[in-house]
């Protein structure tokens, strides 16, 4: 480069990368290459190897690890203190489940950035939760609600318009616009269900939700991975789908309630033998475990199995033609 009095002068390369292009011995034909092949982000090339990088790119392995090295100095990597944490959870909102006494269980309800999973046998309850939850999301605050829509992705065909009407008319709401304000998805395989939570961000924004429900989270992945030897691969997509809920509750401030199905333990000799599906991925990823019982008539018993700050608990709660409530 020649300046105004004819000297040469050198281009300085910026110390911190703002995107792809910006990292040392990388052009645009080598960030379309390595975006192409899934690194579109500065995290992703951080976390790459050297050989891979240089092999998509192609482009050398010492340039590769000039390109981590400048990505790994650029992104944000996320350290914060204690007290930084704390703020941030000054705007997390509990949404009312309709009972008192589940809600107290909760910690005061359903929290916004966290994944609240119920599991349990058929007729326990979980999909009546859910439904409740879809109405009153759209309570004002002070009310219990989140004061904004829902979206619902449905894996079982169990998503009914009518008891949602039944539930909005008991909470004195428009049930024509508690139904508009609820964005149904179907998933018709694992695959399809993984790509409808890819894009549940955009769908987030664009129509002002706060709850995202999955009912249920594990039936797909049960069907399409039946057999031992495909259990790798299956538990591998539900811990990248888990990670994905948890990023969208984090980055939108939203709540995330999925049902979950059960088994036997034929093994277990003592106790009661029902185990939640999907094993440790999905006992990790899920913020608040609920484990749902049918007791006599309209009552249910919710068991509170897992919690970051809270203690096991139980409590009972009914499900009645108007809804869930004491």
């Amino acid at each position: 480069m020649i300046d105004n009095n004819g000297e040469n002068m050198v281009k300085k390369e910026k110390k911190y990368a703002d995107n792809l292009e910006d990292l040392s011995g990388v052009g645009p034909a080598t960030a379309e290459k390595l975006k192409n092949a899934g690194y579109t982000t500065l995290q992703k090339v951080a976390a790459a190897s050297p050989h891979e990088l240089a092999e998509i790119g192609e482009f050398g392995v010492e340039n590769a690890k000039k390109a981590i090295a400048k990505a790994v100095m650029s992104v944000n990597i996320g350290y914060e203190t204690g007290l930084e944490a704390f703020e941030k959870r000054k705007i997390i909102k509990k949404l009312t489940t309709g009972s008192k006494n589940l809600d107290e269980l909760l910690g005061g309800g359903v929290e916004t950035q966290a994944i609240t999973e119920a599991y349990g046998k058929f007729s326990s309850g979980k999909s009546q939760v859910a439904f409740q939850l879809s109405v009153n999301a759209q309570l004002p605050e002070e009310r219990g609600g989140l004061n904004g829509g829902v979206l619902f992705i449905d894996t079982e065909h169990t998503f009914r318009p009518d008891r949602i009407i039944q539930m909005a008319k008991a909470k004195d709401l428009d049930p024509e616009q508690v139904l508009a304000n609820i964005i149904v998805a179907r998933a018709e395989d694992s695959d399809h269900q993984l790509v409808l939570v890819d894009r549940a961000s955009e769908i987030i924004k664009e129509h002002n939700l706060k709850l995202v429900i999955i009912d249920s989270l594990t039936s797909q992945f049960r069907s399409d991975y039946a057999g031992r030897g495909s259990l790798g691969e299956r538990q591998q997509k539900l811990n990248r789908h888990m990670h994905k809920l948890q990023k969208i509750a984090d980055e939108n401030n939203v709540a995330v309630y999925v049902t979950n199905q059960v088994m036997d333990d034929p093994g277990m000799m003592f106790g009661d033998p029902t185990k939640p599906i999907g094993g440790n991925i999905i006992a990790h990823a899920a913020t608040y475990r609920l484990y749902l019982r049918k007791s006599k008539d309209e009552k249910r018993i919710a068991r509170l199995v897992d919690s970051p700050n809270l203690p096991e608990g139980e409590c009972v709660f009914k499900v009645s033609a108007d809804g869930v409530k004491d």
